[in-house]
């Protein structure tokens, strides 16, 4: 059974007549009989009672017709769907990004993605890196960008296209002096953000590598979940945080705390992902290509930054 011997079955059952129905589809009638007829064969019993009048339908014709109908119907809507997200006119793009990722390009790229493209809808998610991974795992999400190092499992994972060094972030002075290698960090009173994926956060899992390794214990006086929150937190003086000098100015708090690097370096990498076996409709590999220039831009402009 084919869709083309659906079709021809349904244009003899509307136009009554074989001959009108093959000119209503610029055929020879005898092609149309021809497929009519492999299509009963194939199931097994006629579908239509011949005569030299208009066509009528045998019980199991009767029985197959909204079948037949509901079949074309739903095979022509999935085609206008494929269509739309071709033609980036309509379906919805699904991705998901890292935490803090409003702070730095979110509310530009969905203005600009929507400018472009008024029709397309956008389901833009901010979760931990981890969270993200598992989402598009699971088909949840098309795609997404998260920081290295990433469980692979079925995903793909891109080059990356942002870095920059991690260090340490304080309103006291006194606590920006010395040696910041994991040692320090676990006599610091650390403020430590990522309190729901803490064990599934990049940046703490290396951190407690470290620490493992150096027989030290990494001991956080308060954890929160949100970078802002930490931020806010040591400007108050109420401990000190772990952060990349881009958020610390982005976020408005370079004149309130003071930065050193980490020792010996350590960095956060971001790359994009999405499932290996699943490739991404038209709209979300636009969104990927429109985030990429506006990372490339952010970078360039906090490259005077230590890095």
């Amino acid at each position: 059974m084919t869709f083309q011997q659906l079709t021809y079955f349904l244009a003899a059952l509307d136009h009554g007549t074989l001959s009108k129905a093959a000119e209503s589809l610029d055929l020879s009638q005898p092609s149309l009989s021809e497929q009519i007829i492999r299509l009963e064969e194939s199931l097994g019993s006629p579908l239509f009672v011949r005569t030299n009048r208009r066509l009528r339908l045998t019980e199991a014709g009767r029985s197959f017709e909204p079948h037949a109908r509901a079949c074309l119907d739903a095979a022509r809507q999935g085609q206008h769907s494929v269509q739309t997200y071709r033609e980036m006119s309509g379906g919805v793009a699904s991705f998901g990004t890292f935490g803090s990722a409003h702070h730095y390009f979110l509310n530009e790229l969905i203005t600009n993605f929507r400018t472009r493209y008024p029709d397309m809808r956008l389901r833009l998610q901010g979760y931990n890196s981890a969270e993200v991974a598992c989402a598009v795992s699971e088909g949840e999400l098309e795609a997404g960008l998260v920081m290295l190092p990433v469980e692979e499992r079925n995903l793909k994972v891109g080059e990356p296209v942002w870095s920059a060094r991690v260090g340490y972030i304080s309103a006291e002075s006194d606590h920006l002096k010395g040696y910041k290698d994991i040692r320090a960090l676990a006599e610091a009173p650390l403020i430590l953000t990522e309190a729901r994926w803490h064990r599934g956060d990049p940046i703490r899992h290396q951190l407690n590598l470290r620490a493992q390794r150096a027989g030290v214990v990494l001991s956080p006086i308060i954890e929160v979940e949100h970078q802002v929150t930490g931020f806010e937190l040591a400007a108050r003086g109420l401990g000190d945080v772990i952060a990349t000098q881009p958020i610390l100015h982005h976020l408005g708090y370079q004149d309130r705390l003071g930065w050193v690097p980490l020792e010996p370096p350590l960095f956060e990498v971001f790359a994009f992902i999405q499932h290996r076996d699943t490739p991404l409709s038209p709209a979300t590999h636009v969104l990927l290509g429109m985030m990429r220039k506006q990372l490339q831009s952010i970078q360039s402009r906090y490259s005077h930054l230590a890095s």
